[in-house]
């Protein structure tokens, strides 16, 4: 049966995913094996942020671990009760840590919520202004007849709730002011460029800057008060949190020493930031691999950041603290994997032609065995099974028997693994002796 909760839309678009071999951006609570133990220490973390708190978090695994899963699950949590979020993919030439004002235009980019999908910055400033409107009319001060005073109270509003901001991002708040003027007047190709300068674009019209009194472009110590600004418009306009994941910060790692060290500093930054209060509101998670943690080229390489990222993990991992600082992902192992395939077989069956023959022929047994073969093919590591074991499920076994009805994957299919569906990490498990394995050479 399918998951209780989930919609039929969900459920497709969750189908497709894996289907694709991709991780769903919605309905990950159908998927979510093994993520109980930290059901009760997110929600904790979650209500902070709604208080005005802000939480730190940093979650290691290896390849196939499920950081990107993770991830996603607890921005689904978030948005379901009201929060906004944004994904941003930390790489070398992308979006290198060091330059903030680079992540924070990554951030804008990728910023949604429930409502709106990225980028939501324009609905989100347009939603903010309103409420100032709104609130402008209930004080009694003004009427919605009489626009030159309303036009007045609304920016009075404007510059009190950004108070705090503007002493350390006065421009955030000129700007906001200057928008606010040009979508009265109608002015649209100011308005434009006015949101893509609060997003950190680079670049906007010099015509436009004039016009808003700002000057320049967003610096690396700039976005760290437009980030405070932002916040401050989310949580006026309805939105009591946002959170923002920071993935694969292990790429750190393969940057030159000096932009490296930069990077880790500014993560550093960011850390202390958020525990000195700077950034009510807003929960900071970052992945990464037990390397960038424990190595000597990641987070040892800045001391004072490996202190503050310090967890105990000499235990038994049953008996990890979920509201550390640090989270370790277990990852997979042939039980949990299993229920893993169960729940994708329940969750597709309600929309096959026939969901009974569906579950009948593609059965528990059947599941466990094409774990266990897919497992053996990828050198034993369950660890790294999961994607291509869901997307073979999904588009090799599950679309065939719905769409074929004398399709019996017992007789007629044979698990194949092509190089082009492969990754790096998954290419190499599959290789059959150590010269098998590619290796990138010049």
């Amino acid at each position: 049966m399918s998951e209780p909760g989930i919609s039929e839309r969900r459920r497709r678009e969750v189908i497709d995913a894996l289907r694709r071999g991709t991780v769903p951006r919605n309905g990950l609570d159908a998927l979510a094996v093994g993520l109980q133990r930290f059901e009760a220490a997110v929600g904790e973390e979650l209500d902070k942020i709604s208080g005005g708190g802000a939480v730190f978090k940093a979650v290691r695994g290896e390849y196939g671990a499920g950081k990107t899963f993770f991830s996603r699950w607890l921005v689904e949590r978030a948005r379901r009760r009201g929060m906004a979020a944004a994904d941003v993919q930390v790489s070398e030439n992308e979006t290198p840590l060091h330059r903030l004002e680079t992540v924070y235009r990554r951030l804008t980019e990728s910023l949604a919520t429930a409502e709106y999908q990225p980028s939501a910055l324009r609905l989100v400033l347009d939603a903010w202004l309103f409420t100032l409107e709104e609130d402008a009319l209930a004080s009694g001060q003004t009427r919605e007849n009489d626009p030159a005073s309303l036009h007045a109270t609304v920016d009075e509003l404007l510059e009190r709730r950004l108070a705090e901001v503007s002493r350390s991002a006065p421009s955030f708040a000129v700007a906001l002011r200057a928008y606010r003027h040009a979508m009265v007047a109608g002015d649209t190709p100011v308005a434009d460029g006015l949101v893509a300068w609060l997003g950190g674009q680079p670049n906007v019209a010099a015509s436009v800057r004039r016009t808003a009194g700002i000057r320049g472009d967003l610096d690396h110590f700039g976005a760290l008060g437009f980030l405070q600004g932002l916040l401050a418009v989310l949580r006026d306009s309805g939105h009591p949190g946002l959170v923002v994941v920071l993935d694969e910060v292990e790429t750190l790692q393969r940057v030159r020493s000096d932009a490296r060290d930069r990077a880790l500093n500014a993560l550093r930054q960011l850390v202390d930031e958020v525990d000195g209060g700077r950034f009510p509101g807003l929960y900071l998670l970052i992945t990464g691999t037990p390397a960038f943690f424990d190595g000597q080229q990641g987070a040892q390489r800045l001391p004072p950041l490996a202190q503050r990222l310090a967890t105990d993990l000499a235990t038994d991992p049953r008996f990890d603290n979920p509201r550390a600082v640090q989270l370790r992902l277990p990852g997979f192992d042939l039980d949990t994997l299993d229920e893993l395939g169960r729940r994708v077989r329940d969750l597709y069956a309600p929309g096959a032609r026939e969901p009974q023959r569906l579950t009948e022929i593609v059965d528990d047994a059947y599941v466990h065995d094409l774990g266990r073969a897919l497992t053996a093919r990828l050198g034993g590591r369950t660890g790294i099974t999961p994607r291509l074991f869901l997307k073979k499920l999904v588009g090799d076994v599950l679309d065939r028997v719905d769409q074929f009805p004398d399709f019996d994957p017992r007789q007629h299919y044979v698990l194949t693994l092509a190089t082009a569906e492969l990754t790096d990490v998954e290419r190499n498990a599959a290789a059959a002796t150590p010269d098998d394995v590619p290796l990138d050479l010049p």
